[in-house]
This record gives C-alpha cells, sequence and structure tokens, in this order.
C-alpha cells in the first residue's frame, strides 16, 4: 500500500473513531446532547452557517452532485487501484460521519423543546380535540388571502424564528437564510418538503410545492439549526414561529398546516364533524389543500415507499423509537398549547 493510501485509510478510522466517541457521549451520558447543543453546536451554526450562507445556492445539494460525478470519474481512474478507491472512500466515509455526528446526531438526545414551555402533554378528549380544530378554522379563514409568494420568505423565515427565539431561549441565535433546492424532483419523489444538511448547516426546502407549505416548512428546517432533531417538534416550533409571525403568508401556512394535522386526527374519531369543518374554510384554503394533495399524488409509487421506511429506520436509530409515527405528536403539543394559552 502506498503511503498516501495509508495517510487516508488512518484519516478515515480517526474519524471514525471521533464520531463513534461522539455518539456513545450522547447515548451515555445524560445532559451530554443538551450541553452541546448550546455550548458547541451554536458556535458551529454561527461561523459554518454564515460561510455556506454566503452562496446563493444550495451547497450540499452542488457538493452531493459533485461527490457523485468525482467519485464515478475517479473509480474509473482508478479501477484497477482498488486500495486507492477504497482507502479515500474510507476517507470519505469518515468524514461523512464526523459531520454527521458533531453537527446533528448528537442534538438528537438534547432536552426535547416541549420541556421549555412547561406544557401539560396527556390524553385529550374528542371534544378538546373539536374545540382546537374549530379555532383553527378560523384563524385559517383570518389569515388567508391572495398574495404574491417570493424570495422575501427566506429574510421572513429567519424574522419568525428570530422573533421566536426572543420568548425561548434555546431558539435563540444566527439563522442562516433558507435556500430552495435547485432540483426539487429529487425531494418530490421522496415525498419530502424539505431536509436538513448536517454536512453544510443548510435548510433546504422543495421550491416546487404547493405555496402554503412553504413557510413552515423554511421554519422547521430552521428549527434544526437550534439542535432540535425531533420531527414533531420541528413541526411545533415550525407552527409557532409561523403563527406569531408579523406576516400573514406565514400564518396562513402556520395554521393551516396546524389545521391539516389537527383535522386528520379528528376524521380518525369523528368524521361528520371533519367535514362539517372542511366546508367552513374559505375557497382559497379549500383550493390550496386540493392543489396539496394533488401535488403530492402523483409522486406516489416505489420510491416514495423505499424513502418513508428509510426514514422510519433513521428516526429509530436516532433515539424516536416511534419513527414516522412521531409525527402525530404534533397534535399533542398543539392541544396541551391551545390549552395553556386559551
Amino acid at each position: 500500500m502506498r503511503e498516501s493510501d495509508k495517510k487516508c485509510v488512518f484519516a478515515g478510522a480517526m474519524l471514525l473513531a471521533l464520531a463513534a466517541a461522539g455518539q456513545f457521549a450522547a447515548r451515555t451520558f445524560q445532559g451530554f446532547g443538551s450541553w452541546y447543543a448550546v455550548h458547541v453546536y451554536s458556535v458551529i451554526v454561527a461561523a459554518a452557517g454564515r460561510l455556506w450562507g454566503l452562496f446563493p445556492v444550495s451547497v450540499a445539494e452542488l457538493g452531493l452532485y459533485g461527490l457523485a460525478a468525482v467519485s464515478v470519474w475517479y473509480g474509473i481512474r482508478r479501477r484497477k487501484q482498488w486500495k486507492a478507491v477504497a482507502s479515500r472512500a474510507l476517507m470519505v466515509v469518515g468524514l461523512a460521519a464526523f459531520l454527521y455526528t458533531y453537527q446533528c446526531g448528537i442534538n438528537y438526545y438534547r432536552r426535547p423543546f416541549s420541556s421549555e414551555l412547561a406544557l401539560e402533554v396527556r390524553q385529550s378528549s374528542v371534544r378538546e380535540l373539536k374545540e382546537l380544530c374549530e379555532y383553527l378554522t378560523e384563524k385559517v379563514n383570518e389569515t388567508a388571502a391572495e398574495e404574491a409568494y417570493d424570495r422575501e420568505w427566506r429574510i421572513w423565515g429567519q424574522q419568525a424564528m428570530s422573533q421566536l427565539g426572543e420568548e425561548y431561549p434555546g431558539l435563540a441565535g444566527y439563522y442562516p437564510r433558507p435556500k430552495p433546492v435547485t432540483v426539487s424532483w429529487i425531494l418530490s419523489v421522496q415525498q419530502l418538503s424539505g431536509i436538513y444538511s448536517p454536512f453544510t448547516l443548510e435548510a433546504n426546502y422543495n421550491r416546487q410545492m404547493t405555496d402554503y407549505n412553504i413557510p413552515h416548512t423554511i421554519c422547521h428546517e430552521l428549527s434544526h439549526l437550534r439542535g432540535y432533531m425531533r420531527e414533531d417538534e420541528a413541526n411545533f416550533i415550525g407552527y409557532l414561529a409561523c403563527i406569531g409571525s408579523d406576516h400573514r403568508a406565514f400564518q396562513y401556512s402556520g395554521y393551516l398546516t396546524g389545521w391539516v394535522y389537527a383535522t386528520n386526527a379528528l376524521a380518525r374519531q369523528d368524521m361528520e364533524s371533519y367535514r362539517e369543518l372542511y366546508g367552513r374554510l374559505v375557497p382559497r384554503a379549500a383550493e390550496d389543500l386540493r392543489a396539496n394533495n394533488a401535488f403530492w399524488n402523483q409522486y406516489e409509487g416505489k420510491v416514495a415507499e423505499v424513502s418513508n421506511q428509510m426514514n422510519d429506520t433513521y428516526l429509530k436509530i436516532n433515539n424516536q423509537e416511534e419513527g414516522v409515527k412521531t409525527y402525530g405528536r404534533m397534535v399533542d403539543l398543539m392541544l396541551a398549547y391551545h390549552r395553556k394559552t386559551e
């Protein structure tokens, strides 16, 4: 083995060892995840987030395309030198594991955001659920308006999250500007509205989906940049950020997203009440919901099924034992928040 190959193997092995050490500490020592998110991860976001934020497009997306192209080129060029290919592949895997662990993985073990709100999360009656749905229906109708959607979304998303951070210290700090994925079809076929890149600390969103989804998705992905990785809590943080925003488009996005989660839960208990509330929606909201369903339905298939299964496995590995079912906790958090604020 050549000296350069040995160096790559050593670097890859060291990076994997450091990644394993970080995962071990997060999973073993109670409170380490929270300490890390507040004192270390926030500093990384402030530095690296500003660096990658200088680029107007998603660096993670372009980097993925570039890595794929270089890997194919290098593999073909050195196809007879398997030691060189394997050693460099090990180094890339080690780097990816290191970045993932220290810019994402450890955060799965931080104290949940809901603990900062002193919410009484408990089982709720169908009556309480219906009351929440009625409230959300009223707010959706109040905030629905024919507004133009544009790039100001990105700035408004930063503002909404910063504003929420003034109320909840765990959300305070620097937020990089969110970026749309250039080839959003990649997210669409996986039925993903957005994605957080742990390698470049970017909040990326699917720009092809129905407009009303974008503001909430932006805030959802930005919440991961404060170390809140649970999807149910990111959904709830996005909801709070949107309904507290000064911009009507964000308020509408938050309330309508919350309405979808809450009324889906209601439909499983009381379909007649669900139909009644759906009939109360203003035409704009009803049309947005129809457009949203039509958009995602066109991408249903094997790719979406595989993506969902992979996401389920990923969540379970990262301390979310309920897998994709944890998204349902969003309704419990909204109910608890509604009880507290009413």
